[in-house]
């Protein structure tokens, strides 16, 4: 597509939605905990804050606020506002600076665990939305290597339209079929990928999933190689189950 040449400000609003999940068995209680500890301390506001601080890097623009918390007993949030520098040259009306205020990044998470069958999931859910030239699908993979998740849904549409010198409205100013288009083929080889698409109102939607399986992999302060194969049997078709239904959306059991 060729550049656009604009009536002022490019007003699209683009808008990418992460839920990403990690699956992991703790048999006891005190495992439980300790599993929930550790990705408190991995994920908190601060490391949190710093896979966002990269991602504005990355698609190129400037923070104007962090706000951030950690929650008792558990769990995290960062809320990133920013700001995409003016396009072009000379005054920058009020309106234009009060669309580029309402670009944000977000990040929230979720630890839990089954109250009965040892499996724990850690879930974080991420919202990159930017108006303007910068585009939040740059730092997809990013994102995706920063969790290194189990299974990972994504959601992005484009919304509104902005017209060029002539008058016109243009719904979209990027070319994209899939949002697999824009991640990396060594991430896409690691993954089974299934795609919902409308096109035509510029909503793409892809899942994503793991596909191979190593049960150490899923193990807390455990090892695949001390257990008996038959449990090793049971906890791999848990642990798998578990996958499959966070990846359709629906139990299976």
């Amino acid at each position: 597509m060729d550049k656009l040449r604009l009536h002022g400000f490019n007003n699209l609003t683009k808008s990418l939605s992460f839920n990403i999940y990690d699956i992991c068995y703790a048999r006891t209680q005190a495992q439980k905990k300790a599993y929930i500890a550790y990705l408190d301390d991995m994920f908190n506001a601060d490391r949190l804050t710093q896979i966002l601080t990269e991602v504005s890097d990355m698609i190129g623009a400037h923070i104007l606020n962090v706000a951030r918390q950690d929650y008792e007993p558990e769990g995290a949030s960062v809320t990133i506002l920013i700001a995409e520098e003016t396009a072009y040259e000379g005054p920058v009306p009020d309106a234009v600076v009060g669309h580029l205020d309402k670009s944000h990044i977000t990040v929230h998470t979720y630890p839990e665990f089954h109250p009965d069958d040892g499996i724990s999931t850690f879930r974080a859910d991420i919202d990159v939305s930017t108006c303007g030239l910068i585009s939040p699908l740059k730092a997809l993979d990013h994102l995706i290597r920063s969790f290194e998740s189990d299974v990972v849904t994504l959601d992005y549409r484009v919304r509104g339209f902005t017209r060029d010198v002539d008058g016109g409205k243009h719904f979209i100013d990027h070319k994209i079929a899939s949002i697999q288009d824009y991640i990396a083929p060594d991430i896409r080889d690691r993954y089974q990928m299934v795609d919902v698409n409308v096109l035509s109102e510029r909503i793409f939607h892809t899942k994503m999933r793991l596909t191979e399986f190593d049960l150490d992999e899923y193990l807390f302060a455990e090892n695949a190689a001390d257990l008996a194969p038959e449990e090793a049997e049971v906890l791999t078709d848990r642990i798998a189950g578990e996958i499959t239904d966070i990846f359709y959306g629906r139990n299976f059991n």
